[in-house]
């Protein structure tokens, strides 16, 4: 029979593994044109196709009809395929509702701490999904939907396996403490703003020391001192000493007397007595 599971498949949480779908839902995809049509003969390899033209996640929608997503869940259910296989199908990032529809099948199937360690690493994952459902279309982010898979009990109409607290498996031993990427980052961050402050304090130190040099050196005073003889000198001495120079105060004074005449008044005239003497 098209809706029986293959043989030799492993009872999941103590039942069938379509039996993890509820029966009215489950009834609705055999009775789906979409599953007769396109899910009859699948295998893990030809699924791959069907998945990668998938454009929207969801449950049941309209008239309580189920979503091709669903159809394609609940044939993976059927044929089982193996952990290597999942996460081939992880891997594929360019195919996010591959991914999606893989990443749902793990929370249905697998144990609880592997669920953590393999879904976790997903929420780095921050593209969109279409979502559909009663209301209509929307948009989900990929880590929004695995924080959904990891918290809610209900997702995509379906009601997921009861999964442990986080930290009851911490506590226990059998899962290690999460890493945060938030702290990562802040650690990464705090490494290279220690990094790029010392590169500046020895930056500011290299150009407070190129400074100082430069007003120190505009500071001190150049003094230039000519060997040449000075044409001054050698016309005084042309001149017969007739000027000098005076290095004090950098002017010329004359030696010979002055030829203008002098501005200072005339002498008066001496006046001589009858008896000879001067008055």
């Amino acid at each position: 029979m098209a809706n029986t599971t293959v043989k030799g498949a492993l009872a999941i949480h103590g039942q069938n593994p379509q039996f993890l779908v509820e029966t009215v839902i489950r009834n609705r995809i055999w009775e789906s044109a979409y599953w007769k049509e396109h899910c009859f003969a699948l295998t893990a390899e030809s699924l791959i196709d069907k998945a990668i033209e998938l454009r929207y996640i969801g449950g049941v929608y309209g008239n309580q009809r189920p979503t091709e997503f669903l159809s394609l869940l609940l044939k993976l259910l059927q044929i089982q395929p193996e952990k290597e296989i999942l996460i081939e199908y992880l891997q594929a990032d360019e195919f996010k509702y591959l991914r999606a529809l893989a990443a749902m099948y793990i929370r249905m199937t697998f144990r609880a701490v592997e669920v953590y360690e393999i879904l976790e690493p997903l929420m780095k994952d921050y593209r969109k999904l279409r979502y559909r459902d009663m209301a209509g279309y929307s948009l989900v982010f990929f880590d929004e939907f695995i924080y959904q898979l990891l918290n809610d009990e209900r997702v995509c109409d379906i009601i997921l396996p009861r999964l442990p607290k986080r930290q009851i498996l911490e506590e226990s031993g059998e899962l290690g403490p999460r890493k945060s990427r938030l702290l990562e980052a802040m650690e990464g961050k705090s490494d290279h703003g220690g990094s790029d402050r010392s590169r500046s304090s020895s930056r500011s130190r290299t150009t407070d020391r190129s400074r100082s040099r430069s007003t120190s050196r505009s500071r001190s005073p150049s003094v230039y001192h000519s060997r040449s003889p000075s044409p001054y000198r050698s016309r005084s001495s042309s001149e017969g000493g007739s000027r000098s120079h005076s290095p004090a105060n950098g002017f010329y004074v004359s030696r010979s007397p002055s030829r203008s005449p002098s501005r200072s008044p005339p002498p008066s005239p001496h006046r001589i007595s009858p008896n000879g003497m001067e008055l």
